[in-house]
């Protein structure tokens, strides 16, 4: 401030002349004066905008530990211990498209199965300059006795490994193997015998030796003869990966430039063969270690995104509310010759201030909690790492970017303000506050209404991500327009709720209902936290609740079997199928053979691959074990190796029917263009394509049953199946179950993990929230606890107001919440399951109690101390 100002109050130097240099340097000792009083005074309303602060950039810094762990994890070298390189086909396809007005675009997806070399590139392998040794490495699934699921390979390959011979030889013939240690010591050590089932019936083999490792880890091996390996892998012209030895004393660069030269142009895959050296070695170990984490890093990348959007909303609202409660004080404060940059700059000052240490608190609470996160995630075998400058950086971003956030917000919320002349500044402070927000506020808000309406609409004709995006989009328009709109919905909630409020409620309720109404604003403020954390919450919860139980719906109707056969990891031989087929008193019994097929097209104009399940049947026992509620064509035609049956919502999609022509790309990459022979109605339960089971069979990795589906003639069969299956290791008939023949598991430990980090981490900052935000609403209302004390209103009535307040702002806040979720889910719903939204009572029961403890805890308690010690005291 100066003695001397000029029109507009800006300061003037004794001469009359303007210099600019003391200008600014008066302006910082003003502000900055301003600044450390305002923090010492308010020091209460402060306290709230720092809880918010902290939690949100712990948050944040947790998710940029935990996306930044995910980005530089890689799957662990085990199987390639020994190889100096290792030699594969490639595991990603891409698909290139141009979407509408832009340039083509090129998008990518990890593949499922096994892609294989073409056999002729071992000998350019060995043939390239470095190279001691190329060994052919393949692997198949082995089952030993008790159902114990193994890997077998041949004994060469165990140059590949940890493995050493610690007793007896080598195989030398088909009826000899070399086991582990875990193995060994049921077999008895060389010169033992072991029953070992690949794909057929058991059998029995002589143990020939012994091999140990240094470390434990993984599946039991065995080794067999490289001539007997490739017999039971049944690809004799191709394989799995080649491992390379180098000679002593090769730079691994330089051996990776020989190899990538002599493999050039060579190999299996969409772009050839690729060479994998140093940590790259574990991708051929682990095939869809990257897919799952590509798949991971898109979701987390979602709520990281969420939690961004809510982070910005509760800081804004919480800095509004703080510097709108202080609006005398910044008006007098203008009034009696403060300039408007003097304002904006102690406003500034005094939020930096807040958000800078509540940034350093939230950076330093952000390790714990990125940490807890990332144990959550199951992300085995894709260990994630921590390096230890990772925790720092992530805490560095997150406090980042709520510092640069709360300055700008804070001066926004005083800019109506600041901007008075004096003379209107005074009367701005003896006036009372606006109930409605300006017109540029509500505009926006209204536009987002409608944006939202229309995002919800949209999801109802598109399907699949599409569908899922737009309802997504219209959960966030439709918070954000609560948000600007609060006065307007506050003021026609208190309509709503305020009468019976009046009536049960005596004089308490009385003074809640014209407090209410008197204000629109802080209500308004109060209700946006909580229509947050209800949309938020019951949209996350909702979403899977709804698909799990059409799902379950699904897949118990089209169930027809009585019986199943499962089997250990290693899987279920494939002739299995049939010698159950050979039993009296079977009508039909189907191996189910699992993969996956990629799917290439386009949503909103960009090019997309998405991967999904697709059961392998055989065709004329499906209609014993399964009905899929055929609406168009015979799935009695699924046959050969150019037939496909669709889901109903896939089909559409698609544009095709019966006798139309769909391309997929297999598991292995494999392009195919399939007729469908017919259209069917349980996809949710059963997935989005059936292929028959000799198909799908080449294109997999092993092709080994999952389950084996059975239906009885007449009574019950389970005692001559299992008769039927006594020659094969680790098989079991029990009664068939709706969780048996659905595409994918009710719930994996990967999706509860989710649920629990946006849920409960980002549910629990949101009730932080509502807390703080309501909690500074009560510390700015103590004035007017205090008035209503001096006039004769007793504690009791007080604290009854309070809690009828409480509850009004908790009930609008429910509804307001649960209206604002039900848009969107029902949207999401219809389309993708075809029923209304589903949440389970209980599961909203402990939102709405959690909602309104969290609501009585901001509300009640720091209003504890807002009234004089006795009726009629001063108000100090």
């Amino acid at each position: 401030m100066s003695d001397t100002t000029t029109r507009g109050g800006k300061p003037r130097t004794d001469d009359g002349s303007r210099d600019g240099t003391d200008v600014r340097a008066g302006v910082r000792r003003a502000s900055a004066f301003l600044a450390r009083r305002s923090l010492r005074t308010h020091r209460r309303s402060w306290t709230a905008v720092f809880a918010a602060t902290a939690a949100a950039a712990a948050l944040l810094g947790a998710f940029a530990l935990v996306i930044g762990s995910l980005l530089l994890a890689r799957p662990p070298v085990e199987r390639y211990a020994g190889a100096a390189a290792v030699v594969v086909a490639d595991q990603r396809i891409t698909y290139t498209a141009k979407p509408w007005g832009s340039e083509p675009q090129t998008v990518g997806a990890q593949l499922p199965e096994r892609v294989r070399l073409d056999r002729s590139v071992v000998a350019k392998v060995a043939a390239a300059e470095g190279v001691a040794r190329a060994v052919v490495d393949d692997s198949v699934p082995v089952v030993a006795g008790h159902g114990t699921s193994a890997v077998g390979r041949s004994w060469p390959a165990a140059a590949l490994t940890p493995y050493e011979l610690t007793g007896g030889r080598a195989p030398r013939s088909a009826s000899e193997v070399v086991v582990d240690s875990v193995l060994a010591a049921a077999s008895g050590g060389p010169g033992g015998r072991v029953t070992l089932q690949v794909d057929g019936a058991a059998r029995r083999y002589t143990v020939s030796g012994v091999a140990g490792t240094g470390h434990r880890g993984g599946a039991p091996a065995v080794f067999f003869t490289e001539a007997r390996l490739t017999e039971l892998a049944g690809h004799p012209g191709t394989v799995d990966a080649i491992g390379v030895v180098a000679e002593r004393g090769v730079p691994g660069d330089a051996l990776r430039a020989a190899l990538a030269g002599a493999v050039a142009g060579h190999g299996g895959g969409e772009r050839g063969a690729r060479v994998l050296t140093g940590a790259e070695r574990g991708e051929a170990e682990q095939l869809d270690g990257l897919g799952a984490r590509t798949d991971l890093l898109a979701m987390l990348a979602s709520i990281a995104g969420t939690v961004v959007m809510i982070a910005l909303l509760v800081i804004a609202t919480t800095l509004s509310q703080a510097v709108h409660q202080r609006s005398g004080e910044l008006a007098l404060l203008r009034a009696v010759g403060a300039t408007p940059r003097q304002l904006r700059s102690a406003i500034g000052r005094e939020a930096g201030r807040v958000a800078g240490a509540a940034a350093v608190l939230g950076a330093v609470g952000s390790v714990p909690l990125g940490l807890l996160m990332r144990s959550l995630l199951t992300t085995d075998p894709l260990p994630l790492p921590v390096p230890v400058w990772l925790p720092l950086a992530a805490g560095a971003a997150g406090a980042l970017v709520i510092t640069l956030a709360a300055r700008p917000v804070a001066l926004l919320a005083a800019r109506s303000l600041t901007r008075l002349r004096p003379a209107a500044a005074l009367s701005a402070a003896r006036a009372p506050e606006p109930d409605e927000p300006g017109r540029l506020r509500t505009v926006a808000g209204v536009l987002l209404v409608v944006a939202g309406l229309g995002s919800a609409g949209a999801a109802t004709t598109q399907g699949g991500q599409a569908a899922a995006l737009a309802a997504s989009g219209a959960a966030t328009s439709l918070i954000i327009a609560v948000a600007l709109l609060g006065p307007w919905i506050a003021r026609i909630s208190m309509r709503v709720l305020g009468a019976p409020a009046r009536r049960a409620g005596g004089v308490s309720g009385f003074l809640a209902a014209r407090s209410a109404a008197a204000h629109n604003r802080w209500l308004g403020a109060a209700l946006t936290p909580i229509v947050l954390v209800v949309a938020f919450v019951c949209v996350q919860l909702t979403a899977g609740t709804t698909l799990e139980r059409a799902a379950d719906r699904q897949a118990a109707a089209a169930l027809r079997a009585d019986l199943v056969v499962t089997g250990p990891a290693a899987g279920i031989p494939s002739d299995a199928a049939e010698a159950v087929r050979g039993v009296h008193g079977v009508s039909a019994a189907t191996g189910v053979l699992r993969s996956a097929v990629v799917l290439a097209h386009r949503e909103a104009g960009d090019p997309q691959l998405d991967r999904y399940p697709v059961l392998g049947v055989t065709a004329d026992q499906l209609s014993g074990t399964l009905d899929p509620r055929v609406t168009a064509g015979d799935a009695a035609d699924l046959t050969g190796r150019d037939t496909v049956a669709v889901g109903g919502d896939r089909a559409d999609d698609l544009g095709a029917g019966v006798g139309d022509t769909v391309r997929l790309r297999l598991g292995d990459g494999a392009q195919v263009r399939l007729r469908v022979v017919a259209v069917y109605e349980r996809s949710l339960g059963l997935g989005e394509f059936m292929l028959p089971r000799e198909t799908l069979a080449a294109h997999v990795s092993a092709p080994r049953d999952r389950q084996i589906l059975v239906r009885s003639a007449d009574g019950d069969a389970a005692s001559a199946v299992r008769r039927a299956l006594a020659p094969y290791e680790g098989l079991r008939v029990r009664a068939a179950t709706a969780d048996d023949i659905r595409i994918s598991p009710s719930s994996s430990d990967q999706d509860n993990a989710l649920i629990v980090i946006g849920v409960g981490v980002i549910g629990g900052f949101a009730l932080l929230a509502v807390v703080s935000t309501l909690a500074l609403i009560t510390v700015g209302r103590r004035p007017e606890f205090r008035l209503l004390r001096l006039v004769g209103a007793g504690r009791g009535q007080l604290l009854r107001m309070r809690v009828l307040e409480t509850g009004l702002v908790t009930v609008a806040g429910l509804a307001l919440g649960t209206l604002v979720a039900a848009v969107p889910l029902l949207a999401f719903a219809l389309t993708a399951a075809g029923s209304l939204p589903y949440l389970p009572p209980v599961q909203y029961a402990v939102l709405a109690l959690t909602v309104t403890a969290a609501a009585a805890a901001g509300t009640l308690f720091p209003g504890t101390r807002g009234g004089p010690g006795r009726r009629g005291a001063g108000a100090g």
